[in-house]
């Protein structure tokens, strides 16, 4: 059997309740991390694999019971190209570096302004290149979410098609090739969910609470785990710099008991399906009641929802486009409800061709217009639990329940969070001295390969001096001999010189007598 890792904190059948979600997070701060992941599970998820959750931990530390334990680490991302991601970044990079089996990322984005300068760079462009290239030495591809995303790695030197291609968002594909989106007949009495964020902008919040004024049927639907806390527990405050935005349990969300925050996709779902309009600033706020069929419309503000918007032709406007629409009913007029419709097929088969081109096994393999997925009888088997009731709506007593509950929660999320960095520590120092103890065993054997190295290189140096002494000697019994022969040549010279000079003197002698 197969064994795949997943970036997540939870897997789809694990069942978390809002106490589970209070002492500790496994969204990663943010429940529409649910979203997509969810796809991911649902994609893969075959009779003969095995999945798991890795906790959303980088600990590069990790690499090696990763390993020896599974045959693939699949890693889905949202906007992770950002700067105060940099270091959880560093962290997986040396984390894929680490590993030995492949690692595929299905989907990563940029977070930036909505018209981004992509030529002035960004403080984590080698934080990014590095990332990229890391995991490209463990897969065939990357899948980023959209253009402005492709166009970023090709700024850095990526080449798009080879390294990398725009796949969208997977959350899109959770269901399949086909999207079927119902008909919105709107009216004062129907059920919506409303979506923003703390960094929405004031435009979008001003909208959305002129709205509610005459659709008293609403839900906010907030996806930070801080404002779950504030609907939990009543506080700590959220920080907001824009006005009109739910910072407090005063807010009017809170005072009438209109907030929803969902702990598991299955509830979510189940409530998106039940809601007839779903409209706001949050990207999977809008994605799952698109998946579902609920009609909706999302405000876009930055990079990361303009791409994702365009590529999967979501229904939205722009806040400069929102500042000029007096009301819903004139909004409604102006935008195509079903415009996701039309590209769903194109884009899933991109998607799936991704997974293939990256070996992934898939449930789509035989039948792309596939429907029902083995993970489907597994969720429907379970009673996941819906979203808590904000505080708020309780009577006196159990708001004091709730209260107390809360309470001892924190006092355990506090000894949570304490023995977990003590065990971190702990796990560290373990694998710091089993690194010191393998370098030891290392550096010795090194040593002993060494002091083998330096006596073979001795013995080769006494020889070398041995063969040199005897040439040294060789060479100072011919300088001897030479000295001998040049003397003996030397004397014999001096001889045949007096000889001559002798006879030179005899013949004078004679001419001159004569």
């Amino acid at each position: 059997m197969k064994r795949v890792l997943i970036r997540s904190g939870m897997r789809p059948t694990d069942i978390y309740t809002a106490e589970d979600i209070y002492l500790k997070d496994r969204t990663g701060f943010n429940n529409g991390n649910l979203a997509y992941q969810y796809s991911i599970y649902r994609t893969l998820w075959n009779e003969d694999v095995e999945i798991d959750a890795d906790g959303l931990s980088s600990n590069p530390n990790l690499a090696e019971s990763i390993n020896e334990n599974y045959d693939l680490y699949v890693v889905p991302l949202a906007d992770a190209f950002r700067d105060d991601f940099r270091q959880t970044l560093r962290n997986y990079t040396e984390l894929i570096r680490r590993l030995k089996i492949p690692v595929v990322v299905t989907g990563v984005g940029l977070r930036a302004n909505y018209e981004p300068q992509l030529e002035e760079g960004f403080s984590f462009d080698e934080d990014v290149t590095n990332f990229v290239k890391a995991v490209l030495e463990k897969s065939a591809q990357i899948g980023v979410r959209g253009q402005i995303t492709a166009d970023y790695l090709k700024k850095l030197g990526f080449n798009e098609d080879v390294d990398y291609r725009v796949i969208g968002c997977p959350s899109l594909y959770t269901f399949g090739r086909e999207l079927k989106i119902r008909d919105l007949q709107l009216t004062e009495q129907s059920s919506i969910a409303i979506n923003a964020s703390p960094t929405s902008s004031d435009i979008a919040i001003q909208f959305l609470n002129n709205m509610i004024e005459t659709h008293k049927d609403y839900h906010f639907i907030p996806q930070h785990l801080d404002e779950f806390h504030l609907m939990f527990a009543g506080g700590p405050d959220i920080s907001s710099d824009i006005q009109g935005y739910p910072t407090s349990i005063h807010h009017k969300y809170y005072q009438e008991g209109r907030v929803k925050y969902f702990t598991s996709m299955p509830s979510w779902y189940d409530f998106a399906k039940n809601t007839d309009f779903s409209i706001g600033s949050r990207l999977h706020g809008n994605v799952i009641p698109t998946i579902v069929g609920t009609p909706n419309i999302s405000f876009v503000q930055d990079a990361r929802m303009r791409e994702l918007a365009s590529y999967h032709a979501l229904t939205h406007v722009t806040i400069d486009e929102l500042e000029n629409i007096s009301d819903v009913n004139e909004l409604l007029s102006k935008v195509d409800l079903k415009s996701a419709e039309k590209v769903q097929a194109r884009n899933f088969d991109n998607y799936i061709d991704f997974l293939d081109t990256n070996g992934l096994e898939h449930i789509y393999k035989e039948d792309k217009n596939r429907k029902s997925a083995p993970l489907d009888s597994l969720v429907q088997a379970i009673d996941f639990p819906s979203s808590a009731d904000p505080i708020t709506k309780l009577d006196a007593k159990n708001m004091l329940e709730r209260v107390k509950a809360a309470t001892n929660l924190s006092e355990e999320r506090h000894d949570f969070k304490l023995r977990y960095h003590v065990n971190r520590v702990n796990y560290q120092l373990s694998q710091l001295k089993k690194s010191a103890a393998q370098e030891r065993t290392e550096f010795k054997q090194k040593i002993e390969t060494h002091e083998k190295d330096n006596k073979k290189i001795e013995s080769e140096l006494a020889q070398t001096e041995k063969k040199l002494q005897l040439s040294i000697d060789e060479n100072l019994q011919m300088n001897a001999k030479i000295k001998h022969y040049k003397g003996t040549l030397n004397r014999k010279a001096v001889k045949t010189t007096l000889k001559i000079a002798d006879s030179l003197a005899s013949m004078r002698s004679k001419v001159t007598k004569n």
